[in-house]
């Protein structure tokens, strides 16, 4: 009795550590979501976090599990998740969180916990124990959601210059002041829509290795749902102001117009990935549909160093909380 009851407590301690991952992941990626609005004065950064958390959780009610699918059935191979790969798992992936917020770097969370899996999975099975489309699918979105984020972006950024080319300046910025308001709703509920699904992923993942959940079940149980969707909401509401300056100002200049844009793009190429089940960072959307519109400007509008920076950051997003979370991993098994 005593015996169950202890791994009940495990259970327990980890879905609270997964939540705070998700939490923080909100709280990380809040600049994502708000510092085009924010930046471009369309919204104070209080409102802007209202407005973000609000559409974060209404996501609930837009998408499919498709991610939270992807995660906890389509990374690694049945039988070989249990509670020390989802503990190392975590732990590699706030770790790397917590790094990048306190340098004001905007990485990816999703890739995180990605990679955090990836690593306590090695460490204990060997990566056959892994599952390769999933992998493979998640590693190439690496790449494309921001070159898909840029294209947008960019394109959008010269249709609208070319439908209000005779209009003046002050007339497109009062309209596009308001049309952003759209455009950041609808960027955060994409936000909300893939990333909050991650966690579920992980807790489902736990719940299945642990017996709680059964690997025919078509969902996760409701409360998971729930939990995950409010745990990003309120990361959200309390925000990640280091990582707002960077990408609102650092990278390129924006007026509401381009803000738009950006968050236009970035929301479209969120929904898709969302739709197909694929976890993409919201991080590297958002900054490839940044540097898509500053680029229609001219290349020298780009601060390039910047954008250098975080694409290293996400070079080093999976190898880096993998391999923590194999450390990790390691200690877990001392501990219990």
């Amino acid at each position: 009795m005593e015996t169950v009851q202890a791994a009940l407590w495990v259970v327990v301690l980890l879905v609270a550590l997964a939540l705070l991952f998700d939490f923080m992941n909100g709280f990380h990626d809040a600049a994502n979501s708000i510092a085009t609005v924010v930046s471009t004065g369309v919204l104070k950064p209080a409102q802007a976090v209202l407005f973000a958390a609000f559409f974060n959780f209404v996501a609930i009610f837009v998408f499919h599990l498709s991610v939270a699918a992807t995660v906890g059935k389509g990374i690694v191979q049945p039988g070989i998740v249990d509670t020390h790969v989802v503990f190392g798992a975590l732990v590699g992936a706030i770790t790397w969180n917590v790094i990048t917020w306190y340098y004001g770097i905007p990485s990816s969370s999703s890739h995180a916990l990605i990679g955090g899996i990836v690593g306590a999975v090695i460490a204990k099975a060997g990566a056959s124990a892994l599952i390769s489309t999933g992998i493979l699918k998640t590693v190439a979105f690496i790449f494309v959601s921001p070159l898909l984020g840029f294209a947008l972006g960019s394109l959008m950024m010269v249709a609208v210059a070319w439908i209000f080319r005779r209009s003046r300046p002050s007339k497109v910025d009062k309209w596009f002041r308001r049309l952003q308001l759209v455009s950041a709703g609808a960027y955060s509920l994409g936000h909300g829509g893939n990333d909050a699904q991650k966690t579920i992923g992980i807790i489902w993942l736990l719940l299945i290795a642990t017996g709680y959940a059964s690997t025919t079940d078509a969902s996760p149980p409701t409360w998971t749902i729930v939990s995950c969707y409010v745990a990003i909401g309120l990361g959200t509401m309390f925000g990640g102001w280091r990582i707002v300056k960077t990408m609102g100002q650092k990278i390129t200049k924006l007026k509401p117009v381009g803000g738009f844009c950006a968050e236009t793009g970035g929301a479209l190429t969120l929904f898709l990935a969302t739709t197909l089940g694929i976890p993409v960072s919201t991080t590297h959307t958002i900054t490839g549909a940044i540097v898509g519109v500053g680029s229609t400007q001219r290349a020298s509008a780009v601060r390039w160093g910047v954008a250098g920076n975080i694409v290293w950051a996400w070079v080093l997003t999976i190898p880096a909380s993998a391999f923590v979370a194999a450390i990790a991993y390691w200690v877990s098994l001392q501990l219990y």
